[in-house]
């Protein structure tokens, strides 16, 4: 699904829907997090102004969803503690970056197209898990599992936008498409290393 090797471990699912408030809590930390991200990107595009321009446009729609999540967080009367480290992601741009640094020349844009695949890699795995918790929600907590659902078709829209993003600072779909299944197999083996805490990449 979305180019991601491994699916979610189950245990992730019961875990999350059991205990929603910690959750919603992460939730809404990640959804502030990818929408700093995207601005940190778009500050790296100087040479790539359509790319720059639609991470801000991005970023935008990550803060909205952050906006919605607080709304939640306030209607259930939980409130937002400090985030709790999102060792998934960490790992992930840890491990691309080490990659890359191990080659003999640094291309800047070569960098960049990581950068956007590893976000199009963390969007992907989001879209993957709003599903799962969805479905699992569905009976429980229908109109937080319909919440969930419709970030599930946001997520993947981001998906593709970050791929596109990367396909257009490369210059080369193809090349595009074989670096993030290479990123992709990087991610699969993050993701057999968590243990399923009752967070959106727990």
């Amino acid at each position: 699904m979305l180019g991601l090797q491994v699916e979610t471990n189950p245990k992730w699912v019961a875990a999350a829907s059991s205990h929603v408030a910690r959750v919603l809590v992460d939730h809404a930390h990640c959804e502030m997090k990818a929408a700093t991200n995207a601005l940190s990107l778009s500050a790296r595009c100087m040479l790539h102004p359509k790319v720059a321009r639609a991470l801000v446009d991005l970023a935008e729609e990550e803060l909205r969803h952050f906006r919605r999540v607080l709304d939640e967080l306030d209607r259930r009367g939980i409130a937002l503690e400090p985030p709790e480290e999102d060792w998934y992601a960490a790992e992930l741009r840890r491990r691309v970056a080490g990659e890359r640094r191990g080659k003999q020349t640094l291309d800047l844009d070569a960098v960049l197209v990581d950068r956007l695949l590893v976000g199009a890699l963390i969007e992907a795995r989001s879209c993957e898990r709003f599903r799962l918790l969805a479905d699992a929600l569905g009976e429980v907590e229908p109109e937080l599992a319909a919440f969930y659902r419709e970030l599930f078709a946001d997520e993947a829209r981001h998906h593709r936008t970050f791929f596109d993003l990367a396909v257009d600072v490369a210059g080369d779909a193809s090349m595009a498409r074989d670096r993030l299944a290479r990123i992709a197999s990087i991610e699969a083996d993050v993701v057999r290393a968590l243990d399923a805490r009752p967070t959106m990449h727990g």
